[in-house]
């Protein structure tokens, strides 16, 4: 311990206080870094770890300021840099609960929400569904490597002592948030075109059999339609996660360049 604390000094030091900076935004909107089922003390370990294992990497070739204003502009330039990244990153799976969010109101299951676990907050069925699942394959196809791999390559990219172009990093947070809304609907277009087929033929029914109780007899049929086809199309969803993972890291480093 008295080893390492005597190598974490002076341009070291400020180094690791830096790299801290710019890696404590994944553990607030990160997929898997931020879930509420890590305990925060726990997170804040991890942080530190991940932190001492890029700082030799981070400071290759960097002089770091020892002076106070100077170093606080600069962790504040290294908040900016990782949030960037991580609300790039983030977008991915805010579009897979918006999904299954859109697919809970069309389909009922809104009618009784429960708490999501991996982010505390409440859900209906596929809307949890999906932030569970989508945790899974994020974790089978190396999600949390292909982050740290990244964020280790924003230390090339924008330097400790370099400061961020904004207008790039506020631009790239524009792009991946407009892309919201299309990544959503590509994950649940085929259950909302099944759950809107299904309305249509009920329509021509209650056109045809006046009598029938269409609410009734339909809604369980809704239920049993929309679980039908997210267990079809989930092995389409893991490879798009796959796909939108790489570009997810290539968009969020493309965001980033030195001022």
């Amino acid at each position: 311990m008295n080893e390492l604390l005597s190598k974490l000094a002076g341009n070291e030091l400020a180094g690791f206080i830096l790299v801290l900076a710019r890696v404590t935004p994944l553990f607030f909107i990160a997929p898997l870094f931020s879930s509420s089922l890590i305990p925060p003390r726990v997170r804040g370990i991890i942080a530190v770890g991940i932190s001492i294992g890029l700082t030799p990497i981070a400071l290759r070739g960097q002089h770091v300021p020892s002076q106070p204003l100077a170093l606080a502009e600069l962790v504040i330039e290294g908040l900016l840099v990782g949030f960037g990244f991580a609300f790039t990153l983030s977008i991915l799976m805010a579009a897979i609960e918006t999904a299954g969010a859109t697919i809970d109101i069309v389909s009922g299951f809104s009618y009784g929400e429960l708490i999501n676990p991996m982010n505390g907050q409440s859900g209906a069925v596929i809307s949890r569904f999906y932030s569970l699942v989508g945790t899974l394959i994020f974790l089978i196809i190396g999600g949390d490597a292909w982050t740290l791999r990244g964020l280790g390559r924003t230390f090339q990219l924008v330097p400790l002592t370099g400061a961020p172009r904004m207008s790039s990093l506020v631009g790239g947070a524009e792009q991946a948030f407009s892309s919201l809304l299309t990544s959503a609907l590509e994950i649940a277009g085929p259950v909302l075109v099944a759950l809107l087929v299904t309305d249509v033929a009920f329509g021509v029914v209650s056109r045809v059999v006046p009598q029938l109780n269409v609410f009734a007899v339909g809604f369980p049929v809704k239920v049993a339609v929309a679980l039908l086809v997210v267990g079809a199309s989930l092995p389409f969803m893991a490879n798009w996660i796959s796909e939108q993972m790489s570009v997810s890291v290539g968009a969020a480093l493309g965001a980033l360049h030195v001022a």
